[in-house]
């Protein structure tokens, strides 16, 4: 499908200006320039399928990341338990309301959206549907997905959680719940998706 889409289409050198006729290339090779031999574009490691499967893995950690305990924290007889959700909405409480909604925004709103705008576009694709509505669609998602993209910051969250866990390992007994391993395979599987996804590849799509 892919080969059929990119044999018609051509690419520009970043170095000197040389046009290119694009071909399809086996996955995880890259085309160089015939004239000064300057990287032009590389196709994803993972195939549409592939891609399809981090989605559904990344949605299934999603919930559980998000509305499980993340830490239980055992101090002095008492037992404390938070969730992302909580985490977000006690520093909103204490005064820090930006602070708080740029967690809820970047570790849960921003993720979800983009696995949903990847998965919709994967389907769209993988389905060949090839109505104008869905056209229009995919070209919405595509147009909207660098914004998203940059919005999405699970790693800053998951450092913070490492941070939390090594400072309080002095005072008090930390054990890390459901919703943190959830939440590790979400990190993962959103990483190795945004790595192999590729916005161009994906505009290529609408040519065929």
């Amino acid at each position: 499908m892919g080969s059929d889409c990119i044999k018609d289409s051509v690419t520009l050198c970043h170095s000197c200006d040389l046009v290119v006729t694009k071909r399809a290339l086996p996955s995880g090779v890259r085309a160089l320039c015939p004239r000064c031999n300057t990287v032009l574009y590389d196709t994803p490691y993972c195939s549409i399928n592939g891609m399809l499967a981090l989605c559904i893995t990344a949605l299934i950690c999603f919930t559980p990341a998000n509305f499980f305990p993340i830490l239980e924290l055992h101090f002095l007889g008492s037992v404390r338990t938070t969730t992302i959700i909580e985490g977000a909405l006690a520093v909103y409480d204490e005064g820090y309301w930006l602070v708080g909604i740029a967690v809820i925004i970047t570790a849960i709103i921003a993720p979800g959206i983009l696995i949903i705008s990847i998965l919709s576009q994967i389907l769209i694709i993988k389905y060949r549907l090839h109505s104008p509505f869905f056209r229009r669609q995919l070209k919405r998602l595509l147009g909207y997905q660098h914004f998203v993209s940059q919005l999405t910051m699970l790693e800053i969250y998951l450092i913070s959680i490492l941070v939390t866990v090594f400072n309080l390992s002095d005072f008090a007994d930390i054990f890390l719940g459901l919703g943190t391993f959830c939440f590790i395979l979400l990190f993962i599987a959103t990483l190795f998706l945004q790595r192999e996804y590729n916005v161009e590849h994906m505009w290529s799509f609408l040519d065929e």
